[in-house]
């Protein structure tokens, strides 16, 4: 397949270009945050024209959907949605915990048939995203929904290993435990392992369908909020 995927919800921007079975990846990494709406679209093209392909061309564009940072997931669904549109094109969501679960797959177990992880991504305001997926037969499953947890709520003992952005910040807060704890982010090359099983089970939707996926409503705390978190630590 000829696959564009890109994900913006964290602090890093992650871009790659697939050409059929044997061409690519193309790959870009760099910082996200607040340089990817102005870095993502010329980090496209340029891995587009290395891949030497046009959007017509491409199978589907797949994007980190959330849940991640607002204003990064919003620059995904915006560019996913502009680009198909006026390729024709379909788009394929995936979600970014589910990301993170794949990368740490392919870190520390690419061997397993049967592989358990609890995927956590930074959500700030002193709480994270958290997801359990496990790996089986070379397909993945969700089993346990999205939710919002406090670090000291975040261990689930029935996976094998835990794995995210969240252990420089939080990982004196998360339960003691002695599983594996790996440093991952969601990945552009994550998202194209993934592409085919998503694409398989026809999660591919119109460009008016690249909606993100927002665990959270409130995205910013007050000042008040703030001042209290500070003093009770």
């Amino acid at each position: 397949m000829n696959l564009l995927a890109f994900d913006t919800s964290t602090e890093s921007m992650s871009v790659a270009v697939q050409r059929g079975a044997s061409g690519g990846p193309w790959q870009h990494n760099g910082p996200g945050g607040a340089q990817t709406s102005t870095q993502l679209i010329p980090a496209i093209e340029a891995l587009m024209a290395q891949a030497g392909l046009d959007y017509t061309e491409l199978d589907a564009i797949v994007f980190g959907c959330g849940p991640g940072s607002f204003t990064g997931l919003r620059t995904a669904c915006s560019v996913a949605q502009g680009l198909a549109f006026g390729a024709g094109i379909m788009v394929l969501p995936i979600d970014t915990l589910l990301c993170v679960a794949e990368e740490a797959r392919l870190l520390h177990a690419p061997q397993q048939d049967h592989w358990q992880v609890l995927a956590l991504l930074d959500a700030r305001m002193d709480e994270l995203y958290a997801a359990n997926y496990a790996f089986e037969r070379g397909n993945w499953r969700q089993t346990r929904d999205y939710r919002l947890q406090r670090p000291e709520e975040a261990l689930d003992a029935a996976v094998d290993a835990i794995a995210g952005n969240v252990f420089a910040a939080y990982g004196a807060r998360l339960p003691a435990s002695t599983l594996p704890r790996i440093e991952v982010l969601p990945s552009a090359s994550a998202l194209l392992r993934l592409a085919p099983q998503r694409l398989a089970a026809g999660g591919a939707l119109p460009p008016e369908q690249a909606l993100p996926l927002y665990i959270r409503d409130k995205v910013a705390q007050t000042t008040l909020e703030r001042a209290a978190q500070k003093a009770a630590l």
